[in-house]
């Protein structure tokens, strides 16, 4: 895959399948992951280069994101400007 202009390909964590606390969350509760891997990063828009790269872990908005599911993996394909914050 590779994206065009500011998208960037994220790969999300998987959802937390309990607490801290050891309670077992059921798949109706599980929240979306907030964060994820950068698998593949487009060259930038109107000149502009990207900040993110590939291997970054990054946290992006809740409903950030076009859903994608491509050979048998779920990735969120966004603009950079969705990314909040590069852990």
């Amino acid at each position: 895959m590779k994206p065009i202009n500011d998208r960037v390909v994220v790969k999300p964590a998987p959802a937390e399948e309990k607490t801290k606390g050891g309670i077992i969350i059921p798949d109706t509760a599980k929240e979306k992951p907030l964060r994820g891997e950068v698998i593949a990063v487009g060259p930038g828009k109107d000149g502009s280069l990207m900040t993110v790269q590939v291997g970054d872990i990054v946290l992006y908005g809740k409903y950030a994101g076009q859903e994608l599911s491509y050979e048998g993996n779920d990735y969120l394909i966004m603009r950079e400007d969705d990314i909040l914050i590069v852990l």
